[in-house]
Formats: C-alpha cells, sequence, structure tokens
C-alpha cells in the first residue's frame, strides 16, 4: 500500500490542503481572504462539494458535505467525498495533502481518508507502463486520540488491498494451492496459524464435494484451515468464517457463457479471499476473539473426467447428493467445509461466497444477501455491522417450504432447486450441513464490479473484509 495516514498536530500554512467542513458558515472560520470565502460560499451554492482554491505556491481545497442525512448513510456521504477528492487530486499530481477537520466530529474526517484510501487502490501487476501518480501521504490534522483510529484504518485498508489483490488475480497465477501459499505467507506475517490439505489428505476425509469439483482439473484442490487464537480470547468456542475458494469456474460440463458470465469468473473465490482479509486484520488488530478460517479451494473445469449432471456424489459427512447442474458447484465446496466445521464445536459460524445469480438480480450489487438460523441477536448485530461499513445486509426469507425443492428421489439432497428462489434453496442446500448457529452470506454481485461505485472500485472489492472485522470488533467488547 503506497499511501500512509499520517498524524500530525499543526498544518502548514504553505502546503496543499484541505478543510473538511459540513455548513456554509465555517468558511468565515478558514485563515482566508474575503474574495476567496466568498467565492468558497458560492460554489457551496452551486452544489459543488470539492472546492479548490490556487494560492499559486500551494493549493487549498474546501470538502464540504451538508448534514442531510443522518447515522451509517451520513458517513458513507463522506468517504463517497473522499473518493471524489481523491481524483480531484490525481488530476494535479498532488502527492501529499494535509487534511483539517472542521465538523463537530473527527469520524468525519477518518471517512474522508478512508475513501481516498480505498480509492488509491490499483492491480497494476501486469501492466508495462504503470501510472506514475502517487498520493504518498494524507496527514490528517489531531490530537493523539487519533492514532489507534489512523493505524486501524490503515490496517483495514491494507487488507482491502490484499484481498482485491487475490480477487484480481488470473488463474494462471491463483491456483488453489497458489491461494494455500498466499495465506501461508500472511499467517507468517501477521502470526495467524495456517494448516493446509493436500489432495491426499482431503481424499482420505473423503470430502467428496471439492473432489467432485475437482474431477475436470489437472490443478489439485486444498483445504486450507487459519486460526487465531489469542490468550484473552472473550469466546472459549471459536467464530467460524467459511469462505468458498472456486479459483476459477467455467461451470463444468454446464458450461457457462463466456460473455459477461464466465469470463469474469476469477472472482468466485471473492469469498475465500475475505475470509484472509479478515484473518489480517484481526491478527493485525490483535483482536480478543477466538476464530478459525476454513476455505475449500479448487477450479471447475470441464475435462473428460469431470463431474457429470446425474452424477451422485457423497459430502464429508456422508451426505449423498445428486448433481444436477456442476454450475451450481460453489455450494458442494462449501458443503464439505460446514460439515468439518462441526469438528470445533463452534459458537457461531458465516460462510460467504459469490453463490448464485438469483442473488445478484434480487438486489443487484448494492448489499449482501443473508439468511440463515442463528439467533436474531447475530442477525441484528451483523446488520449493524452491515451498516456501519456500508456493506447494507438484505435478509432474505428462510421457510422450510424451501427445503422441499432440493428434496431428490434417487439421493439425500440434488444440487439445484426449482426455477424460483434460487439463492435461498441454494442456502437451504447449505443448511443441511450445519448443525450450530450459522449466517450465510451470497456475495455474488459486490464482489466484483464492471465500473468503478466510488470508492468500490472496478474489479475485485473486498466485501466482506470490513464487515466481518467490524463484527468481530465490537463482538469483543
Amino acid at each position: 500500500m503506497k499511501t500512509q495516514l499520517i498524524l500530525k498536530t499543526k498544518s502548514d500554512n504553505k502546503a496543499n490542503s484541505a478543510y473538511i467542513i459540513n455548513t456554509k458558515n465555517a468558511v468565515n472560520d478558514l485563515n482566508l481572504s474575503k474574495l476567496e470565502k466568498d467565492y468558497i460560499k458560492s460554489e457551496i451554492d452551486n452544489k459543488h462539494s470539492v472546492i479548490e482554491v490556487n494560492q499559486y505556491s500551494h493549493k487549498v481545497f474546501i470538502l464540504f458535505n451538508k448534514n442531510e442525512k443522518n447515522d451509517f448513510e451520513l458517513i458513507e456521504k463522506y468517504r463517497n467525498l473522499g473518493n471524489k477528492f481523491y481524483k480531484t487530486l490525481s488530476k494535479s499530481k498532488i502527492e501529499k495533502i494535509t487534511i483539517e477537520n472542521h465538523t463537530e466530529s473527527e469520524s468525519y474526517l477518518l471517512a474522508v481518508a478512508e475513501g481516498m484510501l480505498l480509492t488509491s487502490y490499483k492491480f497494476d501487476k501486469y501492466l508495462t507502463k504503470k501510472s506514475e501518480y502517487t498520493l504518498s501521504k494524507i496527514e490528517l490534522i489531531g490530537g493523539k486520540s487519533l492514532t489507534s483510529k489512523i493505524n486501524e484504518l490503515q490496517i483495514i485498508c491494507e487488507s482491502l488491498f490484499i484481498t482485491r489483490d487475490l480477487v484480481n488475480e488470473p488463474l494462471s497465477f491463483l491456483t488453489a494451492e497458489q491461494l494455500s501459499e498466499e495465506a501461508k505467507k500472511l499467517g507468517k506475517e501477521c502470526g495467524f496459524k495456517v494448516e493446509v490439505f493436500n489432495k491426499k489428505k482431503i481424499e482420505a476425509l473423503r470430502m467428496g464435494g471439492i473432489l467432485a469439483v475437482n474431477m475436470g482439473s489437472i490443478e489439485p484442490p486444498t483445504f486450507t484451515i487459519l486460526e487465531w487464537k489469542p490468550e484473552n480470547a472473550v469466546n472459549k468456542k471459536p467464530i467460524v468464517l467459511v469462505g468458498k475458494g472456486l479459483v476459477f469456474d467455467t461451470g463444468g460440463l454446464s458450461l457457462k457463457p463466456t460473455g459477461d458470465s464466465m469470463d469474469y469468473m476469477k472472482c468466485d473465490m471473492s469469498g475465500g479471499a475475505a475470509v484472509i482479509g479478515t484473518f489480517y486484520n484481526i491478527s493485525k488488530l490483535k483482536l480478543p476473539v477466538y476464530c478459525i478460517g476454513l476455505i475449500p479451494a479448487t477450479e471447475n473445469r470441464p475435462d473428460g473426467n469431470a463431474v457429470t449432471p446425474g452424477d451422485i456424489i457423497k459430502i464429508y459427512d456422508g451426505t449423498t447428493v445428486e448433481v444436477l447442474n456442476t454450475d451450481a458447484e460453489g455450494r458442494l465446496i462449501l458443503a464439505d467445509a460446514l460439515a468439518y466445521a462441526k469438528k470445533y464445536d463452534p459458537e457461531l459460524v458465516f460462510d460467504i461466497a459469490t453463490l448464485t445469480g438469483s442473488a445478484a438480480v434480487a438486489i443487484g450489487h448494492h448489499g449482501i444477501v443473508t439468511m440463515g438460523n442463528a439467533n436474531r441477536k447475530y442477525f441484528d448485530k451483523i446488520k449493524k455491522s452491515g451498516n456501519n461499513v456500508f456493506e447494507r445486509i438484505a435478509e432474505f426469507p428462510f421457510w422450510s417450504e424451501y427445503s422441499e425443492d432440493i428434496k431428490s428421489d434417487i439421493a439425500d439432497l440434488k444440487n439445484i432447486g426449482g426455477k424460483y428462489a434460487g439463492a435461498i434453496t441454494a442456502g437451504k442446500f447449505l443448511e443441511h450441513f450445519t448443525s450450530y448457529p450459522w449466517l450465510h452470506f451470497d456475495i455474488a454481485a459486490p464482489a466484483f464490479l464492471k465500473a468503478d461505485d466510488s470508492y468500490r472500485l472496478k474489479g475485485g472489492t473486498g466485501v466482506g473484509v470490513r464487515l466481518f472485522t467490524d463484527f468481530l470488533k465490537n463482538y469483543s467488547i
């Protein structure tokens, strides 16, 4: 991560600087000329939120946000203001900026900085000609009380960059084995444990979902276990995070169309990447929460030995599944992981996956489809975290009738339901393998974008990392 947040107690009047304000009258308190103040006020009247004043030796920017919305929506407006400000700075190729807060809350200052940092992300590993512009320093004016918050924000943004990198990597680099290697590297750096099951171990454990999906691939699967267990953990039973690690999904023999479908299926491991990014955060921030991460990983290919529609496979817990669509593969590998999670006697299990087009059709990329059997308090807490980081939760109904749609005539289950409620029947399939409080997060739409959405940039977004980090941070309080 090239852009660094730095705390300063005093601004330099001759440096490029910005002032955050939320009322027009606040302009009167700034150390500017009357002519400059009148100009800024007229720009505010003209609905401009980033206003530039050229003082020749340096530039001064006014970041204006009228507090029309309440609570979490207002914080998101400041993040979006940070996104817009970063783009303004990049046009002028300004490499260092000082920001001073002239509002009633330091949370607005931090939100602007967050929007700027997340907008600064670039995936340019494979470009022969890289962008020369870098905003190297964002200096925030404030007291020592900001130190820990700035450090936390920097860590969380770094984790988003790591997660986005993983999602944006092509299969030519990020195989299932390489995904496990990346987890190992981060575990060594941050202090969480990593264990990787190879194909031989997966076969010995009879994880039939992973093995079935992997049948068409020449690359072996992996099953990665992450563990963060600090001595001061507030929970004796772990919270388990399960992430789908489909490093590429062709659909198998139920082949996907290429355009607007298979062409971006390198993102099908976004859930696994989100689990890795979350473990980066909880270990770097030293959160006192005992957590386990499980990432089943493989690719889904249509080789001559690939699993065939109509085949029957056996999941880790012995459940038989009739595979009617090989493109409904994510739930098969997650089934092994959810069944395996029982051995930890978990307090709570989350799974996160780019699972269904139905979820994307239902709510678009503006939120996360969620369902499960956990206690109401967990729904309420995750919804609050979703609002805090603006990765909002759309809770779907989870009525028992939906289970009827996945009953098979010749096996215990079938891997697809009917024409309707595809996201829910996929969730019901996963629920079969749980015997503990559990929530399912379908991130099919927000995980990978075709165009920028403010600070959520085109490509991998890292959705889920900030959500889970906020939940676990507040869980430990």
